[in-house]
C-alpha cells in the first residue's frame, strides 16, 4: 500500500488524482488530520486514516500495512523538522520500506531561509535507515499568481526578487512527479532537483499579465523589509509574510532557478509554462 500525508492539501489531492491512473484506490492510504475533509476520497474507495504530524503513535497506527510513504512537507513553518521527525519515527516503527519526501530545490545550498527545516528532514531520513528519495521541489507558479488579482487591480506587481530567474512549475506538474516516484520502483537513493523548464523574472511575469489581460502592469522591486511590511498590511500573518519576503530575496540570488529539466524528463512532458498558467486564471 502507498500512503500520502497531507492528502487533502493543495499538493496531496493532486498526487492522489494522478495515482488513481495507475494504482487501485484500495491500495492508497490518505492520511489526514480531519477525515471530514476527506469524504470525496473515501467515496472513491481510498483508505482514509486520521493522524496529525504531532502525534507519532497515531501516525504509526495509520501506517500499518503501508509499504511506501509520500511525506508531503507540513505547512507549519517553524514546526516542520519536529513534525517530520515524528512521521519518520512512525514509518520506522511501522516497517515502511520506502519514503519519498517533498523537499526544497537545491536544499543543501539554498539561500532561502526555508531550507533549514528541509535539510534537517533530509538528514533525519538519511539517519533512519529507510530507503528514500528526495523530491526537491522548486516554487509553485500558483505561489506568485495568487498576487495577480491585486496586481491587475492596481497596475503594479510587487516583490523583492530583483531580476532573479524563477523556474516555477504548477502544483500539478510536481504532483505528477511525486505520483510517479511513489508508484514506481527504482527511485530509492535518488535526489531529484525539480523545477520548470523555463525561468522568468517578476518583470517578465508582470509583462505577461499585462499582455494577456490588456491592462497595464509593471513590476516594482522592494527591499525585503518593505515587501514584508506590504504583505502584512494586506493581512498576511507576520511569519508567512517574512517567509515570502525572504524567499523572494533568495530568488534574487538564484535560489529558485534550475535548468536541468529533471522535472519534465521525469513526467515525460514539458512543464506548464507561465503563459499557460496565467491564461488559466484570467
Amino acid at each position: 500500500m502507498i500512503a500520502i500525508t497531507g492528502a487533502t492539501g493543495q499538493l496531496g489531492h493532486l498526487v492522489i488524482e494522478q495515482l488513481l491512473n495507475t494504482v487501485p484506490a484500495n491500495q492508497i492510504v490518505a492520511i489526514v488530520r480531519n477525515p471530514a475533509k476527506a469524504e470525496a476520497l473515501s467515496q472513491q474507495g481510498i483508505v482514509v486514516r486520521q493522524a496529525d504530524y504531532t502525534d507519532e503513535a497515531a501516525f504509526t497506527a495509520a501506517l500499518n500495512g503501508v509499504d511506501k510513504l509520500l511525506l508531503i512537507s507540513s505547512s507549519e513553518v517553524g514546526q516542520r523538522a519536529t513534525q517530520h521527525q515524528n512521521v519518520i519515527n512512525a514509518a520506522k516503527a511501522a516497517e515502511v520500506k520506502f519514503i519519498a519526501y517533498t523537499s526544497l530545490l537545491h536544499a543543501d545550498t539554498s539561500p532561502l531561509g526555508l531550507h533549514v527545516e528541509h535539510v534537517a528532514t533530509e538528514k533525519a531520513l538519511a539517519a533512519s535507515g529507510i530507503p528514500y528519495a528526495l523530491l526537491r521541489n522548486g516554487w509553485y507558479t500558483e505561489n506568485y499568481l495568487a498576487s495577480a488579482p491585486p496586481a491587475l487591480e492596481h497596475g503594479v506587481f510587487i516583490g523583492a526578487a530583483g531580476e532573479g530567474k524563477i523556474a516555477s512549475a504548477t502544483r500539478a506538474d510536481y504532483a505528477a512527479a511525486a505520483a510517479k516516484v511513489i508508484a514506481e520502483e527504482g527511485h530509492a537513493g535518488k535526489v531529484y532537483e525539480l523545477a520548470g523548464d523555463h525561468g522568468w523574472t517578476l518583470s517578465e511575469l508582470a509583462a505577461e499579465l499585462s499582455k494577456q489581460s490588456g491592462k497595464p502592469v509593471t513590476y516594482q522591486n522592494l527591499s525585503e523589509a518593505e515587501f514584508a511590511a506590504a504583505l502584512k498590511s494586506v493581512g498576511l500573518p507576520a511569519g508567512l509574510a517574512d517567509m515570502l519576503a525572504d524567499s523572494d530575496v533568495g530568488a534574487s540570488k538564484g535560489g529558485l532557478f534550475d535548468d536541468s529539466r529533471t522535472l519534465s524528463k521525469l513526467i515525460g512532458r514539458p512543464t506548464t509554462t507561465l503563459a499557460e498558467s496565467i491564461k488559466a486564471i484570467l
